[in-house]
């Protein structure tokens, strides 16, 4: 009889470790566990307020790519584990396996008073088309941006979407001469925001915030949110509009399994990308805390290494052999403007920031392109 995988999570690191998983063990019998056979291309979602894109440009239908694999599907959400592992508990029943890869993301951490009067972009794509709802309509006021933590994992947070968003919003305004009605400001509880992405990035990025006539609320932690704005240990940041991202934890599932997390609310894992304690178990992407630079980030990138890694991992261990494929700590980013980017990569050896250039935004468009093709076209 051949072996069973389960895969939870219909993300870029799910779709990867199943892929991964299909292509060095053809004739193995594949699950994907999700509660929906869709797709969606998050870092894309910044291009939705701004018109860039519509959200039926950036959900997949995964149908034909299942078929194609020959992956089973069960559309259902996950409730815990049993069994060390080998059986996973949904709403559509229980699952039994041999092998699984936990790839379900994290979520947002929602304890701020009045977060209800925030939008949170990476919410997906129904959040990213009320922003341009709320763009469209806007023809004078104050936009508010910015983007919190995790306190007991400080790396648990999603910076990059927000500076693009705010750079993005800037470029549309002007484009429909808004831009001298509508003030935009970007707050943060660090005076040196998005310091994952290396000193030289946080100095750029500021930097081109102030060529933009954006203002700055930093080294302020935020208190509460209200219709009229964002109060902060510094003082209220006025807004009719609060674009903000909130810091990261783990899947709220975990909490009914014996799996080990981290201070954040992580799935623990290895250098390997297992999970300690547990036989043939692996976890991929934002539901995990790994070891590695303080850097580290949450990305769809970091995700499609960490899946490959846990995937061929996986296939070694069914093997009786030890795992030994570690993730390369890599973050690569191209902070999009609309108009223009600027390119980041980082590596545990250098970190590159390069000027804003339009080839970098057309190198975003055209990655999301090539990446899409194989789902779209299976």
């Amino acid at each position: 009889m051949s072996d069973h995988f389960v895969v939870l999570g219909a993300g870029f690191a799910a779709l990867t470790a199943a892929r991964t998983l299909r292509s060095k063990a053809p004739q193995a019998r594949i699950t994907l566990v999700a509660p929906k056979a869709e797709f969606v291309y998050l870092p894309s979602l910044i291009w939705v307020p701004t018109g860039v894109r519509k959200s039926s440009d950036l959900v997949i239908d995964l149908a034909p790519f299942l078929r194609k694999h020959r992956i089973d599907f069960l559309a259902a959400e996950v409730t815990g584990l049993q069994d060390g592992g080998r059986t996973v508990l949904t709403t559509g029943g229980p699952v039994e396996n041999d092998g699984l890869i936990i790839a379900t993301g994290g979520r947002f951490i929602k304890k701020l008073p009045g977060i209800e009067h925030a939008i949170a972009l990476c919410e997906g794509v129904a959040a990213a088309e009320k922003i341009r709802e709320r763009l469209l309509a806007m023809d004078s006021g104050r936009i508010a941006c910015g983007f919190g933590g995790n306190p007991q994992e400080p790396t648990a947070a999603r910076g990059g979407p927000m500076f693009e968003l705010l750079f993005g919003i800037d470029t549309w305004l002007r484009r429909q001469r808004k831009r001298d009605k509508v003030e935009l400001v970007f707050f943060n509880a660090s005076d040196k925001p998005g310091q994952r992405l290396g000193e030289r990035a946080v100095t750029n990025l500021l930097s081109h915030m102030a060529k933009r006539r954006i203002d700055t609320h930093l080294g302020h932690k935020p208190l509460r949110m209200s219709p009229e704005g964002v109060e902060t240990e510094g003082g209220l940041v006025k807004a009719d509009l609060i674009l903000f991202m909130p810091g990261m934890t783990g899947p709220g599932w975990t909490h009914n399994s014996e799996l080990p997390r981290s201070p954040g609310g992580f799935i623990q894992a290895d250098a390997h990308c297992a999970v300690p304690g547990f036989e043939r178990v692996f976890v991929a992407g934002d539901a995990g805390s790994y070891p590695g630079p303080d850097w580290l980030p949450k990305q769809a990138h970091m995700a499609d290494l960490q899946a490959k890694a846990a995937a061929e991992n996986l296939l070694l261990v069914m093997q009786g052999q030890p795992a030994q494929h570690v993730p390369k700590a890599e973050l690569v980013c191209i902070v999009d403007t609309v108009d223009s980017g600027i390119l980041v990569f980082r590596d545990e050896n250098k970190t590159i920031v390069l000027p804003p250039s339009r080839a970098f935004t057309w190198a975003k468009r055209w990655f999301e392109g090539k990446y899409l093709k194989d789902y779209r076209s299976a």
